[in-house]
């Protein structure tokens, strides 16, 4: 199922031109607050209007400035969860979700719905508030409030998922045990989904795609791996937390000291980092400035991680630091130094030299797609 978006409008001093394709999958739309992402979304649902342009979801025009199209929120069939979860305080929560299904039951009666979407049982199982279903909003944590907007989102049948910073109102332990619904979600149904964020981590966890947007406009867009890994273009976006997003496998855990072997290309991490299982496919995120460089291996010291590789590029970031990308083994570590540290060390593209990257500074495993 393919999303098409080319849109422009003038809102104040921000002129938003977007273009991207989504095809399946979820695709992020990264960027700071106030670069347009919500507009973006908001657009792709029908509650806001374009200047011109044209959307369409699975082949099927839903505006288009060309033709006079526009077709109405309540028909697009897209789903939406914001950042608060708007349940109705008023209802259970099985009542909550069953609106959602009467949603989906009346567009039927009118031949625009769709009955084949998830059932009743199978949205409370894989996003399990089975326990939940006759308490009140207010009696719900703010994880499973989301959760339960989710599954009212899910059983309106529809065919693109909306999910605008949901998880931004939630604590740090929240969010983490929301994310593997929303991935599940993704799997278990196979409802394309559409999230804006501006965490890395968030993406890192659950999208294939990621879309930049910067001061309206968008700046790449590409696969995680492909856009994180371009320095220069997280800052374009208004991210200063440059780094390498590398996919690992897990290949052992020692338990006495709660350290596990993430195997890549160029060689294996070992973190700090508890509640893995061998075998798993991860992606880690290395921030290039966690990362230090040295022309001779390091002797007697804390760190665990240390990979021989190869200057493959240099590259100004901002005021007196640099980029070095390192290829090690094919795989791209990015290391931010600076200028100084940079003519100490006489450094310069094919030159030998040594990454240093702590256990504990590399970022918290995100699981595969």
């Amino acid at each position: 199922m393919t999303v098409s978006v080319n849109i422009r409008k003038t809102l104040g001093a921000l002129t938003i031109d977007a273009w991207f394709d989504s095809a399946g999958g979820v695709t992020a739309l990264f960027g700071k607050s106030g670069a347009g992402k919500t507009s973006i979304v908001q657009m792709i649902a029908g509650l806001m209007t374009p200047d011109n342009g044209h959307i369409s979801i699975d082949g099927a025009p839903v505006y288009d400035s060309a033709t006079g199209l526009n077709v109405a929120p309540e028909r697009r069939r897209v789903g939406y969860v914001f950042q608060d979860a708007r349940l109705f305080p008023h209802m259970t929560v099985r009542r909550n979700l069953d609106y959602g299904a009467r949603r989906n039951r009346d567009r039927s009666g009118t031949g625009n719905g769709n009955s084949r979407g998830p059932g009743f049982d199978d949205v409370v199982d894989v996003l399990a508030i089975a326990p939940l279903l006759d308490r009140q909003p207010h009696l719900l944590s703010g994880g499973e409030k989301q959760r339960v907007a989710l599954g009212r989102a899910l059983l309106s049948a529809p065919r693109l998922l909306l999910m605008d910073e949901p998880l931004a109102a939630l604590d740090a332990e929240r969010k983490w045990e929301v994310l593997p619904f929303i991935d599940r979600i993704q799997r278990d149904f196979g409802t394309p989904i559409i999230y804006v964020s501006h965490s890395i981590e968030e993406i890192l966890q659950i999208a294939d795609k990621m879309v930049l947007i910067a001061a309206g406009g968008v700046s790449a867009a590409g696969p995680v791996e492909e856009v994180l890994n371009r320095p220069d273009l997280l800052r374009a976006a208004g991210d200063g937390n440059a780094g390498s997003v590398i996919p690992v496998r897990i290949t052992a855990i020692d338990a006495d000291y709660g350290i596990a072997t993430l195997s890549f290309a160029g060689g294996d991490f070992r973190i700090a980092a508890p509640g893995l299982e061998t075998g798993e496919n991860l992606r880690i995120r290395v921030r290039a400035r966690d990362v230090s460089l040295a022309t001779a291996r390091p002797q007697h010291v804390s760190v665990l991680n240390v990979f021989e590789g190869t200057v493959a590029g240099i590259s100004s970031a901002h005021g007196p630091q640099v980029d070095v990308s390192v290829d090690v083994g094919g795989t791209m570590i990015w290391s931010q130094i600076t200028r100084k540290s940079l003519d100490d060390l006489s450094l310069q593209p094919g030159a030998k030299v040594f990454a240093m990257v702590k256990a504990v500074a590399i970022d918290r495993p995100a699981g595969s797609q």
